[in-house]
């Protein structure tokens, strides 16, 4: 029945202003507002949504992936811009925090959003 569907994800955040100057500006992904919510325009048509919500609550896990050619320069990109870079417990991080081991998958770093919201760039070669 929704397999033609167009679907699309979303999540919460605390302050539409923030979250449009990281994701617009910082980020450089390009921000569309609509009916006081904001989405994000994705390579390859994809879309999420991001609405304010008064009491939210971070996502206690990985709410968006960026897959990238070379996670390292994402990582050096996003740190010149300000981001910082989160340090799990159990995960094998370098000092740029990425973890490079085949056990837990590609090369990945997580940060988070102004909202705590938990992303990641993720190597895809």
């Amino acid at each position: 029945m929704l397999a033609a569907s167009r679907a699309f994800s979303g999540y919460s955040v605390d302050s539409m202003d923030a979250a449009r100057e990281f994701y617009g500006e910082v980020l450089g992904v390009r921000v569309t507002p609509d009916h006081g919510m904001l989405f994000l325009e994705l390579e390859g048509g994809n879309r999420v949504l991001l609405y304010p919500k008064d009491d939210h609550r971070p996502a206690g896990f990985t709410v968006l992936n960026f897959p990238v050619p070379d996670v390292e320069a994402a990582v050096d990109a996003l740190t010149a811009r300000g981001v910082s870079f989160e340090r799990y417990e159990g995960f094998p991080q370098d000092d740029k925090g990425v973890v490079r081991d085949p056990d837990h998958g590609p090369a990945i770093a997580w940060f988070k959003d102004p909202a705590g919201n938990v992303l990641s760039v993720i190597e895809d070669d």
